[in-house]
């Protein structure tokens, strides 16, 4: 055997090479670098070289936002119906329940009470995991309960938005959360509440055309994809050229449309001041 084909088939190579678990690095889709996926997630899920923001689940935005130990979840108990019997490459129920195997998960949205840095909130997340966080009648009535609960409470609400927008399988349905949504948090505003949306990417279709554009203060993150249809559909239908990002959060603060563009790392601390400066 020559010396070339021993140290091919020595144990301690290939010892070395099944050691390295997979799934340890992964590419930044912003600036194209390796990095080591730990770093990141400790790193609140934002890259450390150029700084981009990850999309997150709503389970790990709450645990980021919320002070450690406080979280109250509600509204558990809703589940989604089908009253349409919409069915697509497959029936609803069955969409419905593989996403729940795959995600773990009831719903595109958790709700509850909590602390941010000592405030009471009530705070809603959108999660994108779920059928890219889309607003059915399920997440509907729980931005819903949550805002009332916040206005019989005179607590302030937070809902951070990431979704796709209105769920398709509930077609009308799914529409009218816009209104109800938009109701509660107008009933909300007459009691003296606060509303604070933060809009993350992406906030999309029917979640930005009802309450995450009806916030006394609009927070997003940076680079964000916000706006209602795609740019596809809006050149095709005033028919002219649209600026380069449009509809990121940056062109929406240049424009008015978004008070502040926060980093991931002051969301909590951006959070606190504004309940606090409402409070005054």
């Amino acid at each position: 055997m020559t010396q070339a084909a021993t140290k091919m088939n020595s144990p301690i190579k290939q010892a070395s090479r099944r050691s390295i678990p997979e799934g340890l690095w992964l590419r930044c889709p912003s600036c194209a670098q390796m990095i080591y996926r730990r770093q990141m997630e400790s790193n609140l899920h934002v890259c450390p070289e150029c700084e981009h923001h990850f999309r997150i689940s709503a389970t790990e935005r709450v645990n980021q936002l919320v002070d450690p130990d406080t979280y109250v979840p509600m509204f558990t108990e809703l589940r989604a119906k089908n009253p349409l019997n919409f069915t697509d490459l497959k029936a609803y129920p069955e969409r419905l329940k593989a996403e729940q195997i795959k995600t773990g998960k009831l719903e595109g949205c958790q709700a509850g009470k909590c602390f941010i840095k000592g405030r009471p909130t009530m705070l809603a997340c959108l999660d994108l995991t779920f059928m890219m966080g889309s607003m059915g009648s399920v997440v509907g009535e729980m931005l819903t309960r949550t805002i009332e609960h916040a206005t019989e409470q005179s607590l302030p609400v937070v809902i951070v938005s990431c979704s796709g927008g209105a769920r398709m399988q509930e077609a009308a349905l799914s529409l009218m959360q816009m209104a109800k949504t938009s109701a509660a948090l107008a009933r909300h505003d007459d009691a003296g509440g606060l509303f604070i949306s933060v809009m993350t990417d992406p906030t999309t279709g029917g979640v930005t055309a009802s309450f995450a554009m009806l916030g006394d203060f609009h927070l997003a993150e940076p680079k964000a994809l916000i706006g209602f249809a795609g740019p596809r559909v809006i050149r095709q239908t005033i028919r002219q050229d649209l600026p380069e990002g449009f509809q990121t959060s940056e062109f929406l603060r240049e424009r008015g449309m978004v008070d502040r563009v926060v980093h991931r790392h002051e969301l909590r601390n951006e959070l606190a001041r504004l309940i606090d400066y409402a409070g005054k």
